[in-house]
């Protein structure tokens, strides 16, 4: 058996669980070999969210959240640790959970505890990918655009990788072109956070809810007058600007109420407008929209999509990989780069001065 086999570790913006994947990276393509998926516990995420904004006692309770996170890193990890490819498993990549991210602010936070995971699972893990880029001037994300381009270019066709995760990104795959990519905005987090507190629901499943009502155009124009989205590339954001509280500003400013079913069909409306704004803007020539992440499934947001961009949108399902596999995978590519010493980060990607290894690995 090959010995570079890795596992990559992701619990993203959208909080919907935790993907880890068995990856192959023993040729120029990288290959999943199994998928595993948990859900991360309602009380837990209830905590995560509360610590997106400053509390008491915070420093505590996220020290205590990033433990009992590592031990579920460690327990996704656990059936191929005991399996016929436990020998060959060089190393874990662990993202961590966001909880705050401020380049300008020169910081991101990721809760982890790789050290725990390390003594759990008895291989070497990586972590801590973003704070190296963001030292040497970037963003620190998005960081998957390497990956992409390694999964996806095609020799002839302009394509763009898009992430539907929490926050939506763009790798923008052109022919003869360097990679590149940045966050757009808003994809799920959102329509997750509303349909949450409305039908206590994780997430619109297929984006039925949202298919059901009307998008309201002044909602829409009053989302759409965000100045983030404005800002040229590179760029990133998180919930530290798109959230619950961000969306209650702009409904306050309308003189009239609308049904909760109306207020997610704008979101909705809102995540398609802005990603297909920022492919006009920056990457006019592309020929297809490629879709990875959880909101793959939403067809809704789909169609709408294909509507808004006048482009075809497909999933990385019909090019040989489940969308829900691939950022698992990249953080199981940027492991294995760390371990070769290569340079990860993108500049033209991120902003940063240079290309740099990036993440800390803990030892087993």
């Amino acid at each position: 058996m090959s010995a570079a086999l890795y596992i990559g570790v992701m619990s993203g913006t959208s909080m919907d669980g935790i993907d880890a994947v068995l990856a192959d990276l023993s040729s120029p393509t990288p290959k999943v070999l199994e998928f595993t998926s948990l859900e991360l516990p309602d009380s837990l995420i209830q905590q995560l969210l509360r610590l997106q904004h400053p509390s008491h006692n915070e420093l505590h309770t996220s020290q205590i959240l990033a433990v009992e996170l590592a031990h579920l890193y460690a327990q996704a990890c656990q059936p191929w640790l005991n399996s016929r490819w436990a020998d060959s498993i060089r190393a874990i990549g662990v993202h961590g959970q966001t909880i705050r991210h401020e380049p300008k602010q020169s910081y991101t936070l990721q809760l982890n505890a790789p050290a725990v995971i390390a003594e759990l699972c008895n291989k070497d893990v990586i972590a801590d990918f973003r704070s190296r880029d963001i030292a040497a001037g970037g963003q620190g994300a998005p960081l998957v655009p390497i990956v992409h381009q390694a999964l996806f270019a095609h020799p002839h066709k302009k394509r763009i990788i898009l992430n539907l995760g929490g926050i939506a990104n763009i790798s923008i795959l052109h022919p003869s072109q360097p990679v590149w990519g940045f966050d757009t905005g808003p994809a799920n987090i959102l329509l997750d956070a509303w349909i949450q507190r409305h039908q206590q629901l994780r997430y619109d499943h297929h984006g039925e809810w949202a298919a059901s009502a009307q998008a309201d155009d002044e909602l829409l124009a009053l989302l759409l007058s965000e100045p983030w989205l404005q800002m040229a590339p590179p760029k990133s954001t998180g919930r530290d600007l798109f959230n619950l509280g961000w969306l209650e500003q702009k409904l306050d400013l309308l003189d009239r109420d609308l049904s909760t079913g109306e207020v997610q069909a704008t979101l909705l409306a809102f995540s398609a407008h802005s990603v297909s704004a920022a492919i006009r803007q920056y990457a006019p020539c592309t020929e297809e929209i490629i879709v990875c992440g959880g909101g793959a499934q939403n067809l809704a947001l789909l169609k709408a999509l294909s509507q808004h961009s006048g482009l075809v949108v497909r999933s990385t399902k019909e090019l040989g990989l489940d969308p829900q596999h691939i950022e698992a995978l990249a953080f199981a590519w940027l492991a294995y780069a760390h371990v070769q010493r290569i340079p990860a980060s993108l500049p033209s990607v991120t902003g940063a001065k240079h290309a740099r290894v990036l993440g800390a690995c803990y030892p087993a």
